[in-house]
């Protein structure tokens, strides 16, 4: 099993333009990049995710993709325990770029989750706590069928909405429209973040141009991480995009090597009136 560390629970408070009065105060856990696969994800650390979520008593819970990692079959034992998740007004999620392979996958994720009545917004956009608030969820960043305009223009300019994209590099697109909070993953943090220098992700390509060409293939890892991202400064936390926020959560489940300064992470988040 690979090195990882516990889990850290982050609490932000989000301030958004137009809010009800009445949702203020509203209570939303994120989780992210589950990867369940029997070696990124452990049944410990997803119970105890799990275990905190259901003691926030949240109105929301909201996942932001990769359920599994490059087979669907374990999608099934997932649901099992996703299942234990418990939320006042219902649990939503987005696809990541690993639940689209192979492209049979994302039919089956959906449908597994269905049966527990979490629901998958696939270009789509849901009132769970009526029509003061949207709550928009779009395929992955790298999928033919992300397409943001026909999803975010149903809704009403006065509405604020939170928008589910699995991949951060899809802010840059949706500067473009009002996103009052993006959630987002993908990135696991760069699970391994060297103090005052940043994710290890981030320096490698960095130092990959430095590397003899006919080198290069023979160091995958390095390759690999050029192609995570194209926004490093993005690998986690809030950020402002614009006129637009973005969260970006580390995830739960972890690749090799492992984790070292980035925890695995559960998001409390806080809706406030601005």
């Amino acid at each position: 099993m690979m090195i990882t560390e516990p889990i850290k629970v982050e609490k932000i408070a989000i301030a958004i333009n137009n809010l009800p009065a009445h949702l203020s105060g509203t209570k939303i856990v994120q989780l992210s990049d589950l990867h369940y696969d029997g070696r990124c994800l452990t049944v410990e650390t997803l119970r105890q995710a799990i275990a905190i979520s259901n003691e926030v008593n949240p109105d929301l819970v909201l996942i932001t993709g990769d359920f599994v990692t490059d087979n669907p079959q374990p999608i099934s034992e997932l649901a099992t325990h996703l299942q234990s998740l418990n939320s006042k007004y219902g649990v939503y999620g987005c696809l990541g770029n690993h639940d689209l392979v192979p492209s049979t996958a994302a039919p089956q994720i959906i449908e597994a989750l269905s049966k527990i009545k979490l629901k998958i917004l696939w270009n789509e956009v849901v009132y769970p706590l009526g029509d003061g608030l949207a709550i928009a969820g779009l395929p992955d960043l790298g999928s033919r069928e992300f397409k943001p305009a026909p999803v975010l223009e149903q809704i009403s300019l006065n509405t604020p909405r939170i928008v589910l994209s699995h991949n951060p590099d899809s802010a840059s697109v949706l500067q473009k429209w009002r996103v009052d909070l993006q959630l987002s993953g993908h990135t696991h943090g760069g699970q391994i973040v060297i103090p005052h220098y940043g994710p290890l992700a981030a320096i490698l390509p960095k130092i990959r141009q430095y590397v003899p060409q006919p080198l290069r293939n023979y160091l995958p890892y390095i390759k690999d991480c050029a192609k995570i991202t194209r926004h490093w400064n993005w690998f986690e936390g809030w950020h402002q995009v614009g006129r637009n926020q973005l969260y970006v959560n580390r995830g739960l489940g972890t690749y090799l090597p492992g984790r070292l300064n980035c925890p695995p992470e559960v998001t409390v988040i806080t809706l406030e009136c601005r």
